[in-house]
């Protein structure tokens, strides 16, 4: 199988990728000189993305559209074991009708909390509510824990055609997991999902939970559809996101179309 990664630090995929049997690493490349992955999409090879921390639709689109169902976007905690539990027992009604989504998360990663963060927690709520589309979005950032411009901090609240609503803490944080948690609220009972949950020992307190690298490996190896976001997801999760830069910077909610 041949296989393309887009990432800014594709060396952590391609480590992941190697041993594996009859896996070839065709092309590796960010997003600020994405045409080799371009190129081994259109001619057949598997891609795995990483979200862009700045790029324009456009070039998002023609790598969707190059990938097809061979395009996996790299989102690790919807790939954990425990949050297939979670998104059944939602299916089957065991909250109840879901109203709300909250969820938080920490991360380390170099940049704005909105283009580093957010798709993360909107990969999550995407795969519960079934690719529905936002119908507006609102944002509040602030720069004081980051100091380099781009946003440390930021609150992030999306509203759903249905009415559903999710609302979203984000921050920087250099000892931060990156490690999403997230409270499915309905209207008889709700569940939450934490891909890092820490676990004591004595004294020592250290993060459990699952090797999520590993799961998202195997499902993107796979010959079925995996649980975490193809292009079209993407792209959904894209333009929430440009609407909160836009938002953040007028102060006032953003309508999608």
């Amino acid at each position: 199988m041949k296989v393309a990664i887009l990432s800014a630090t594709p060396e952590v995929y391609a480590e992941a990728l190697r041993g594996r049997p009859d896996v070839e690493v065709v092309a590796t490349a960010g997003w600020d000189a994405f045409e080799p992955v371009l190129r081994a999409a259109e001619a057949g090879a598997r891609v795995l993305c990483e979200y862009p921390s700045a790029a324009k639709e456009t070039d998002l689109k023609a790598m969707v559209d190059a990938g097809g169902d061979r395009l996996t976007f790299a989102s690790p905690a919807c790939h954990g074991e425990a949050f297939a539990v979670v998104r059944k027992g939602i299916a089957d009604g065991g909250i109840g009708d879901l109203t709300t989504v909250l969820g938080s998360l920490d991360t380390s990663a170099d940049g704005g909390v909105l283009g580093t963060a957010a798709p993360y927690l909107l990969d999550l709520a995407d795969a519960v509510l079934g690719g529905e589309p936002a119908q507006q979005v609102y944002a509040q950032s602030n720069t004081v824990l980051n100091g380099h411009g781009a946003e440390g901090a930021a609150v992030l609240t999306v509203r759903y055609r249905s009415g559903k609503v999710a609302s979203f803490d984000l921050r920087r944080d250099p000892a931060a997991t990156g490690r999403p948690a997230v409270t499915f609220i309905g209207d008889r009972a709700s569940v939450r999902y934490d891909a890092g949950p820490k676990l004591l020992d004595g004294v020592d307190a250290g993060l459990g939970g699952e090797d999520l690298l590993s799961l998202l490996i195997n499902d993107f190896l796979s010959e079925d559809d995996g649980p975490g976001p193809d292009g079209e997801a993407a792209l959904r999760t894209f333009r929430i996101i440009q609407a909160a830069y836009e938002s953040a910077q007028t102060g006032q909610p953003v309508d999608l179309t």
